[in-house]
């Protein structure tokens, strides 16, 4: 597998109605299934919601969600490792700034085990995102290092 392959997150979105328990009901097919939340976020319209989350296992994800009528979208995202303190997450945008790539979104959590908080970002060229990211020494976790935290 190639290394920015490798590095390239997967990342479950489910579309959910704004109605009482839909997102209840997300957890709960998840909890059912077993999956392990590592990270979300959602952001609402007055319809409907985004629930983009990544999780140990996407693939089992996704199919525990659509066997129970959600829609599921799984795309690429990049996690990466700044310095939890004033600065960190300024230094990671201002090398993607430099570089003129465009971030779409991103959400943020704190590693219990290090003074780092992980960032997971969409990029509109996540190749190009990982590139410049990699030429700043910026550290971008994989899977495996995401699921261990």
């Amino acid at each position: 597998m190639s290394e920015d392959k490798r590095r390239k997150l997967k990342q479950i979105s489910v579309f959910l109605e704004n109605r009482k328990g839909r997102l209840w009901k997300a957890m709960n097919v998840l909890s059912g299934a077993e999956i392990n939340i590592r990270a979300l976020s959602i952001a609402d319209t007055s319809g409907f919601g985004i629930l983009r989350m990544i999780v140990h296992n996407p693939e089992e994800a996704k199919k525990a969600l659509e066997a129970d009528n959600f829609v599921v979208k799984v795309n690429e995202v990049i996690a990466v490792e700044v310095m939890d303190k004033p600065g960190g997450l300024d230094e990671l945008l201002g090398v993607l700034n430099q570089a003129d790539i465009n971030v779409e979104y991103l959400y943020a959590f704190v590693e219990k085990k290090s003074d780092n908080a992980i960032v997971v970002l969409r990029t509109e060229d996540v190749d190009a995102g990982i590139a410049a990211l990699e030429a700043s020494n910026i550290n971008i976790l994989n899977a495996d290092d995401v699921n261990l935290l």
